[in-house]
């Protein structure tokens, strides 16, 4: 089983929306998915509520610890792929989230403040080990913001020297998303043949690319369980700077706040 965490320190990014239409995109794909929530405004819940269509399970976990054990107990149930639909800010959920991905993806609108706002999430996704990726969501049809979004996470990746960090396809804001949740439909299924599902699609079968690259776990490695990942990250306004950590380690650097 795989599982992807939907990890924002910033609210409004459209986390929610982004784990319905990739759960149900998987599900079209063959997968057998659980939905779960761990966002106390139910989006996700509320969805699963007006649905008439079978699947995706939907359940709700709040507590860290909780979600991390269910995580692991939903891979010996026939369920193939976990996706954890966490809340704005930084909570005891999200590191349970974190402790228990294979593959985090961290939405951001194309704004500055959106791309800014990022550098918390990102450290504490670094310090995990984790692998990776943004996607910029919410973009406004015809909008050149998309290049300059882009730009800007390129640019912080490279710094950062991480590569292959952006999702693609880029998410445009279109009003068939919102009418297919109100629905209780993922946008595939409301508009299939629509620009919106094309890229939901598009976005689903990168995700699930980079999902089948992840390598097994080194087996003379010990595990990482839910208390090894940090209990906080960085406030929202710090920014990041690159921390030599020593030749022996053969790593480029690390992430700390810059102080």
């Amino acid at each position: 089983m795989h599982t992807i965490a939907m990890i924002s320190r910033k609210g409004g990014t459209g986390k929610s929306t982004l784990a319905i239409g990739l759960a149900v995109a998987a599900m079209e794909a063959g997968h057998s998915i659980c939905l779960l929530e761990a966002d106390p405004l139910g989006t996700v819940s509320n969805w699963r509520r007006r649905r008439t269509l079978a699947g995706p399970m939907v359940e709700t976990a709040h507590d860290g610890y909780v979600l991390f054990h269910r995580v692991q107990a939903l891979a010996h149930c026939g369920i193939t792929l976990t996706i954890v639909d966490t809340a704005g800010g930084w909570s005891d959920a999200c590191r349970g989230a974190m402790a228990a991905a294979d593959f985090c993806l961290i939405p951001a609108r194309p704004s500055p403040v959106d791309i800014e706002a990022t550098a918390p999430t990102l450290a504490a996704v670094r310090e995990s080990g984790k692998p990776f990726a943004f996607v910029l969501n919410q973009i406004q049809a015809r909008s050149g913001r998309l290049n300059g979004g882009a730009g800007s996470l390129g640019e912080r990746a490279i710094a950062l020297e991480i590569a292959d960090v952006l999702a693609l396809p880029a998410i445009v804001q279109r009003n068939d998303q919102q009418d297919a949740l109100s629905r209780g439909l993922g946008v595939t299924e409301y508009a299939p043949r629509g620009k919106s599902a094309n890229e939901i699609r598009a976005l689903w079968q990168w995700v699930w690319a980079r999902l089948s690259c992840v390598s097994q776990p080194d087996a003379e490695a010990p595990a990482r369980t839910y208390a090894t990942l940090p209990a906080a990250v960085p406030p929202a306004g710090a920014q990041l700077r690159l921390c030599a950590t020593g030749a022996a380690t053969g790593h480029a650097g690390s992430i700390a706040p810059a102080g």
